[in-house]
């Protein structure tokens, strides 16, 4: 029983899994939380390591996170669902670094790079949402 069980959980992951990491808008993301984690968060001060830093770290990993999370659902209304939630993450990013920017803790000039990626990454977003919703009757 168990033996059935396990293969029809193969079956069920073979017919509907997709490959997250062929999804262009994932790499995207990913690079995008790698340039946070590396180049920005460091620079912020001490005092905000569980505040703002910790924020801007959880929207910024919340994109690719939901978007690889979707790429296991079997429908593409579930898929579509989990790109939405990447997309508000991707706009919650976009506040949290717009305020550090205002408050001092980036430059202007590297507010302006994340930006445009996350302006990038969210028309990307967008764009799949978009071509799911035409290519099903689900919606």
């Amino acid at each position: 029983m168990i033996m059935e069980s396990t293969a029809s959980f193969s079956l069920f992951a073979i017919n509907f899994m997709r490959d997250y990491k062929k999804f262009s808008v994932w790499t995207r993301s990913h690079e995008l939380t790698m340039k946070v984690y590396k180049e920005f968060a460091p620079c912020f001060p001490e005092s905000e390591k569980y505040c703002l830093t910790s924020q801007i770290r959880k929207a910024a990993y919340s994109i690719p996170v939901n978007i690889s999370q979707g790429c296991s659902r079997s429908s593409e209304i579930d898929f579509a669902h989990f790109l939405e939630n990447s997309l508000g993450s991707a706009h919650e990013l976009e506040y949290c670094l717009l305020l550090a920017k205002d408050i001092s803790f980036i430059g202007e000039e590297q507010y302006a790079i994340l930006f445009e990626k996350i302006n990038a990454l969210k028309a990307m977003i967008i764009n799949l949402i978009k071509k799911i919703r035409s290519e099903t009757k689900e919606f």
